[in-house]
């Protein structure tokens, strides 16, 4: 006979939004509370482990009474982890992070528990030695699974296997306490102006932007943080040069000991110390020689040798270019600008004066005719053009914000094919940067049925001042359709296996060619059109300034390409060359790698590494070179448009069919050539560089 007390636990798991929305179509985002977390989270892990147990007493492996099952279980707890990880990333707040944090502890243990379960190991080596499956996709997915198992030490032993276990929980708690040390760090810091003169130089929709982020504050005046639409242009439009110091030190001091404000306790320095300890102690008890070493295991790249190699390529071939146009813009800060010495808070300033010097343009100026809504409804007919699908709003969907839109996607014929979730403004509380993550995974489910997949899209973009619509910088387009181009990798994937449906199983070092591939569409006339409208009057983007537009396109994009090989080489080097135990630092490690390839180094009081969160919580730990290489394939891939039509309709079916559908269950390297006929060049990226 149950408790009163076991009644009313039971009856609360029953209404229980997480543990409901494990069950239905999407997330129950309008009733989830941080109370709701840890109950739904223990019930789902109570049951997936009373699944494993079932699976582990299996004395016949099949697809059936091993995979199958374990597909179920890994659904079942990421539709209620998920939408807790996505809430924390959008919404963060004082009582959802304690929540929130101790679920990262229990999923961490989970997830190494499974990793290194020693029967679901020796099932499924059983299972690939005498009924390997005929199905591509089943045959590519425990091929994966298994390789997981052995990077994830499901062949330790003993102590090392304890080891190991500690080592992964460890980690997962540093990569946690280093973004949110990134989040409160920036969000720490304000900037309160109340004198006309200290704002001048601003174009009048920065101005608008912060005197309305004042307004909330219950302040008068202009108000400028260290999120992305606010930093951004007060550096690169902002005349006085102390406050762009101010805004500076403070944007590159976020989580270390020289942050402003006295937030010390955001501190990331000792979080990366032992982040690096760990890992290369992780890597040496799996056999690998480094943490580099480890990573590429499961990445296109071969050796880090091979990675450095094809970094410093680009280098040599960009340093030229990259001292030419540091030149011109000294000597233009010197003659034009009165600035003797270009200090690191002048560089954003005297590059924008430069720009419109020489094109007569700026990103100011092209924001009119970029507002939200023109700018969504071109990209979706773009999509729609390409892929010969239909994408439309709904707004009967509950969201987790006033601001962020759900859509649905169908092919012609009105069949559903996917969804997504957008929230385009950055606020507080919100992680900065843009990404694409995934809601629900396409998949057929064990009764047959086809789930669907859905997206979110996430962009920190300025929101609408006044009565005016956004309006987004060229950047910001770019950004958007990057992003998208990810979304369409997830939701237009034909795949029905869990482990290699939309981008699982897809090598670390080729997820970003969708979105890479889709940021060369805004620069073609033909789809700029599609979109680009003023707000006011609807007139197209001018032919002068479209021409100006492409002309600046390259404007100092060899500093830039040494800014990413730099962030690169830094990231596989200090995972293969660096002893996190020895005499040195990671800084004085930055330094060398920068006196190798950069022509601009920073000042001493940088800390860019402190909130470098791609590679010390976002998965790119010895993979940040991905971002390069996966531009020499997007830009590959793009090309064969520009020699077929760049809205080809049959050369986007060939792209869908043999790239950005197949998820993991192929080889990127096979899929590439299936497109493309050959290996990758780099010719084309050099070429869309304009270093060629």
């Amino acid at each position: 006979m149950k408790t009163t007390a076991t009644s009313s636990a039971n009856e609360n798991l029953e209404k229980n939004p997480l543990l409901q929305s494990a069950h239905t179509s999407l997330p129950l985002f309008d009733e989830i509370r941080p109370e709701h977390v840890n109950p739904a989270l223990d019930e789902a892990l109570k049951k997936a482990a009373d699944g494993v147990a079932e699976i582990c007493a299996q004395t016949e492996p099949s697809w059936e009474s091993v995979m199958q099952p374990l597909d179920v279980i890994d659904e079942r707890l990421s539709r209620i982890w998920g939408p807790v990880v996505h809430l924390n990333a959008v919404c963060d707040s004082d009582t959802l992070r304690p929540e929130y944090q101790r679920g990262v502890a229990k999923m961490a243990a989970w997830q190494t528990d499974m990793a290194q379960n020693k029967i679901l190991f020796s099932a499924m080596r059983t299972l690939r030695e005498t009924a390997m499956p005929k199905d591509e996709q089943r045959k590519q997915a425990l091929d994966l699974a298994l390789r997981d198992f052995r990077l994830s030490g499901a062949e330790l032993r003993g102590d090392d296997k304890s080891r190991f276990k500690d080592i992964q929980m460890r980690l997962s708690e540093l990569a946690t306490g280093f973004e949110q040390h990134v989040l409160d760090a920036t969000h720490a810091f304000e900037l309160h102006l109340s004198e006309e003169a200290e704002i001048a130089g601003l174009p009048e929709s920065v101005r608008q932007a912060a005197a309305q982020r004042a307004l909330e504050k219950q302040k008068q005046g202009w108000l400028f943080t260290l999120d992305a639409p606010s930093y951004i242009p007060f550096m690169q439009y902002a005349e006085s040069r102390p406050l762009r110091e101010t805004m500076y030190r403070a944007f590159v001091t976020r989580a270390s000991t020289g942050q402003q404000d006295g937030h010390d306790d955001c501190d990331n320095g000792p979080l990366i110390d032992e982040t690096l300890v760990l890992r290369k102690e992780a890597a040496k008890l799996l056999g690998f020689a480094s943490y580099a070493d480890y990573s590429l295991a499961s990445k296109m790249a071969t050796s880090v040798e091979a990675v450095t190699d094809f970094l410093r390529e680009l280098a040599e071939k960009s340093r030229p270019y990259a001292e030419k146009e540091l030149a011109e813009l000294r000597a233009f800060a010197r003659t034009e600008l009165d600035l003797t010495e270009l200090s690191a808070w002048d560089v954003p300033f005297a590059s924008e004066r430069l720009r419109r010097s020489k094109y007569a343009i700026s990103q100011e100026e092209l924001k009119p005719y970029f507002p939200e809504n023109r700018v969504l409804e071109g990209m979706f007919t773009l999509v729609e053009k390409l892929y010969g699908i239909r994408i439309a709003e709904r707004t009967d969907v509950p969201t987790w914000h006033a601001h962020a839109r759900y859509f649905e996607i169908k092919n012609n014929a009105g069949e559903a094919l996917a969804a997504f979730y957008f929230d385009p403004y950055a606020r507080p509380h919100k992680r900065g940067g843009a990404w694409m993550d995934e809601c629900i995974v396409r998949w057929r489910r064990p009764d047959g049925a086809l789930q669907l997949p859905v997206a979110y899209l996430v962009c920190n973009f300025d929101a609408p001042v006044g009565d005016k619509p956004a309006l987004w910088t060229h950047d910001e387009v770019t950004t958007l359709f990057h992003e998208f181009g990810h979304g369409l990798h997830h939701m237009l994937t034909r795949n029905e296996v869990l482990g290699v449906s939309g981008i699982r199983g897809v090598a670390w070092d080729a997820v970003e060619m969708p979105s890479q591939f889709m940021e060369n569409f805004c620069w073609e006339r033909e789809v700029v059109d599609m979109f680009a409208r003023h707000f006011e009057n609807g007139e197209t983007l001018p032919d002068d300034l479209f021409d100006r537009m492409l002309a600046a396109k390259n404007f100092q994009s060899a500093m830039q390409m040494l800014r990413q090989i730099e962030f690169s080489l830094f990231d596989i080097l200090l995972h293969s060359d660096y002893d996190p135990q020895g005499d040195g630092s990671v800084q004085q490690f930055l330094d060398n790698v920068r006196t190798e390839v950069a022509v601009l180094t920073p000042p001493a009081f940088n800390r860019f590494q402190n909130s470098f969160s791609h590679i010390f919580a976002g998965g790119y730990g010895a993979g940040y070179y991905s971002y390069k290489w996966a531009e020499v394939l997007s830009a590959d891939v793009y090309a064969a448009f520009e020699e077929e039509g760049i809205t080809n309709v049959q050369t986007a079916a060939r792209f869908r069919d043999e790239l950005l559908s197949v998820g993991g269950r192929r080889d990127i390297m096979q899929a590439f050539a299936a497109f493309r006929g050959r290996a990758p060049s780099v010719d084309a990226l050099l070429r869309h560089s304009g270093l060629i």
